[in-house]
């Protein structure tokens, strides 16, 4: 790869759950902590069984780690399920399956929490148990929570996202979003100043879900104005390949919003905060009406299959962030 003209700055990845993740490990395969950060989506965050569980945050840190669930995407390798399984026979809630090692993770949370910490620091703390040399950062110290608006059938109205996620297998239909306490949560600290330093290389925003994992941080009071205001390139890596989302209800969702499934229409969606769109080769045709919209386009492999992928993808987001810098 050529060297980059923002070498020696750092890069500011926002992410969601895996497939940010994916991107997040390759990033991180290339550059060295002081020149990446990573600010997640905590809008999937919620409480249960008496725990902060915080999908989105956890997934980057065990694919930072290593020691994620290669086959599940999320949760921890090697995992048992004992202590769900008991739960189960005692008549309790299993909707949402905890393993007994990811557990611990969200004990440890939840007892810095009733000791006062902030999410970053505890978040800071777990990276480092793990072994996570990369700042991990959650979007916000305040709680933000994903409402899915259903418009019809029988959970007509508000679902948490988890619900919607996880115990409804995103089946019921989707007309629109909300995200609770929005209005009064802060952006990371660390990530708005490293916004309004003299650090920042590039944005880069992770093939994550548009509506639900990367709304809930660019709507986040002031970080959209800040982010177009930062003079780097905010560039973002398309989660639709040939019509389909490569994981998660992304697809099912923009049909349901009435938008065309398409690299397109996400493109359009984050319209003028973009000056770059990454593109699969299966959308290689889409390059220029997508450039029609004002984003320079980078078609390329955005399937990550495995570590060599994500490691490849990674340097040709860094080598067109280059380019726009230059």
């Amino acid at each position: 790869m050529k060297p980059l003209p923002f070498s020696g700055k750092t890069c500011l990845a926002l992410s969601g759950g895996v497939g940010g993740a994916k991107l997040a490990s390759g990033l991180a395969a290339i550059l060295p902590p002081e020149e990446l950060a990573i600010a997640c989506n905590t809008g999937d965050d919620f409480e249960h069984l008496g725990l902060l569980i915080c999908p989105d945050l956890d997934t980057v840190m065990y694919t930072l780690s290593g020691r994620s669930n290669a086959a599940q995407g999320w949760g921890l390798a090697d995992e048992s399920w004992r202590v769900i399984g008991a739960l189960g026979e005692l008549g309790g809630d299993t909707w949402f399956r905890l393993g007994d090692l990811d557990i611990a993770t969200h004990l440890y949370r939840q007892n810095r929490r009733r000791e006062g910490a902030t999410l970053t620091a505890i978040t800071g703390e777990l990276c480092a148990a793990y072994g996570v040399r990369h700042p991990v950062w959650p979007m916000s110290d305040q709680a933000v929570r994903t409402k899915v608006i259903v418009p019809e059938g029988p959970l007509k109205g508000e679902l948490a996202f988890q619900h919607y996620f996880v115990r409804e297998h995103c089946e019921p239909p989707v007309s629109g979003f909300r995200f609770e306490g929005i209005e009064s949560a802060a952006p990371q600290p660390r990530m708005m100043e490293l916004l309004a330093g003299g650090r920042l290389g590039a944005v880069i925003i992770c093939p994550s879900n548009p509506f639900v994992s990367v709304d809930p941080i660019i709507r986040l009071c002031g970080l959209r104005e800040q982010l177009k205001a930062a003079q780097v390139p905010v560039i973002a890596v398309s989660p639709i390949v040939g019509g389909r989302a490569i994981k998660g209800p992304a697809a099912k969702m923009m049909a349901e919003l009435g938008m065309p499934v398409s690299a397109r229409a996400v493109a359009a969606y984050y319209g003028d905060l973009l000056d770059g769109f990454v593109i699969d080769h299966a959308d290689a045709a889409d390059a220029p009406a997508i450039a029609s919209l004002g984003a320079k386009v980078r078609v390329t492999h955005t399937v990550m299959s495995g570590m060599p992928a994500r490691i490849a993808l990674a340097r040709d987001v860094l080598q067109f962030a280059a380019e726009l810098a230059g």
